[in-house]
């Protein structure tokens, strides 16, 4: 059990049972913005570790990233954790709908450029190490930071070392939205 960030395949978007009433609301809306329907790719075959799919449990504690966000002077917050679904769309602000997602009613979408450079920016200050995973098909964010591969990188200690929750989440959400991006897909929880 958990929460998972997810990405969102094609089929899944337009289900009824699943996504399809956010899709449905979400064309209205982007229309008034000025943008053309939103329309998910049909997702690629699956290969572990080629960066097809997003999947990262949401298993640490979330309290000092959330502290750590709230804390800075700009955007970060609602950047990286006011949106319920992120979509690789040029949006200003957040669009809210009047339908329900997974764990929220109304849900509210997300651009993942503005997720994306908020995350930059986050990752940059706590200098994140290079060699966290770039693909997160199956977890891989969260199993290096669990694994022995994040001791070996808090050898040579920095900002990121000192507080791993919050440099998991920085990882989690710099992944998703470079995932959305890449692969022209949603982001959401699941």
């Amino acid at each position: 059990m958990g929460i998972y960030l997810v990405s969102v395949a094609a089929d899944d978007w337009l289900d009824a049972e699943v996504h399809g009433p956010v899709a449905g609301a979400l064309g209205p809306e982007l229309g008034r913005r000025g943008l053309p329907p939103f329309v998910c790719p049909e997702p690629a075959e699956f290969r572990p570790h080629s960066g097809t799919r997003f999947e990262e449990k949401l298993h640490r504690p979330i309290r000092s990233f959330d502290r750590l966000c709230r804390a800075l002077p700009d955007d970060t917050h609602e950047a990286l954790l006011g949106w319920d679904v992120l979509l690789p769309v040029a949006l200003d602000d957040s669009v809210v709908l009047p339908v329900g997602s997974a764990y929220n009613d109304p849900t509210t979408v997300g651009g993942a450029r503005r997720t994306l450079a908020a995350a930059r920016r986050l990752a940059e200050r706590l200098a994140l190490p290079a060699s966290i995973p770039r693909h997160c098909d199956n977890l891989e964010v969260g199993t290096w930071f669990d694994g022995p591969a994040a001791a070996e990188a808090a050898a040579a200690p920095g900002p990121w070392s000192e507080d791993l929750d919050a440099a998991y989440y920085t990882a989690v959400y710099l992944r998703a939205a470079e995932h959305a991006l890449r692969r022209g897909c949603p982001i959401t929880y699941s």
